[in-house]
């Protein structure tokens, strides 16, 4: 298990839950498959796992909670699974802490490329070869007023104290860090932070946006009406 990667699933459907185990082992993933909230976070704890897929509805602990237990103590990628592609369940998820979501029914290739595009991200979190930003930078460190990126140490700072980010989170950032002042659409940063080929949902966008301007201030990231998003220089 050591050199695969390892991933927690909780998930209460017998069928869905061994199934997909399944076809996850057969794309060389090592699975503890769970079947309720308070076992899969048992299990989080026990075993650290790369990355955790949680289904909204789950007895015990539902998925949304089990999301925010496990971002109090980690910033390993979360993604939910719901029933219901319009259902709010999919926006507490995001605001509970998860980094991406995927529809049930699910196609098996579909979430193995999701769960290897959060993954890639994860790993990459300076974003892969951009422009650099255009603003006050020493060493490394960008500043925007009282906002500090360190983009060498991968470290925030808002008025000199240290802010926690999740690694999706921070590469929002330093997307927005690499263009202060330019408008970034929702698709464009799809596809730049999310690693979306295609087409995805942006609530995915708005929910982190609004979840990074509580960390770093309301004001320090503009909406741009029809367009998308900007970094204030």
């Amino acid at each position: 298990m050591a050199d695969q990667t390892h991933v927690l699933f909780v998930e209460d459907d017998d069928v869905i839950r061994e199934a997909t185990q399944l076809a996850l082992e057969r794309d060389g993933f090592a699975v503890t498959a769970m079947p309720d909230g308070l076992s899969g976070l048992e299990a989080f704890r026990a075993d650290r796992p790369d990355i955790a897929l949680l289904d909204v509805m789950v007895p015990g602990l539902d998925g949304v909670s089990l999301c925010r237990r496990i971002r109090d103590e980690s910033t390993v990628p979360v993604i939910m699974l719901s029933a219901r592609a319009d259902s709010i369940d999919v926006v507490l998820g995001l605001e509970a802490g998860a980094d991406d979501y995927v529809t049930k029914p699910f196609d098996g290739a579909v979430l193995v490329a999701r769960i290897r595009a959060v993954l890639r991200r994860f790993g990459h979190a300076g974003g892969g070869d951009r422009t650099e930003p255009e603003a006050t930078a020493d060493g490394g460190v960008l500043t925007f007023g009282e906002l500090e990126i360190d983009t060498e140490g991968m470290e925030v700072r808002r008025a000199g104290q240290p802010v926690a980010l999740t690694p999706t989170e921070m590469r929002l950032l330093l997307e927005f860090s690499s263009a202060p002042g330019t408008v970034l659409s929702r698709d464009k940063l799809l596809e730049r932070v999310w690693d979306y080929g295609w087409g995805g949902d942006t609530r995915v966008v708005d929910v982190h946006v609004q979840r990074l301007r509580t960390k770093i201030g309301q004001d320090r990231i503009e909406t741009v009406r029809g367009f998308g998003y900007k970094l204030k220089a």
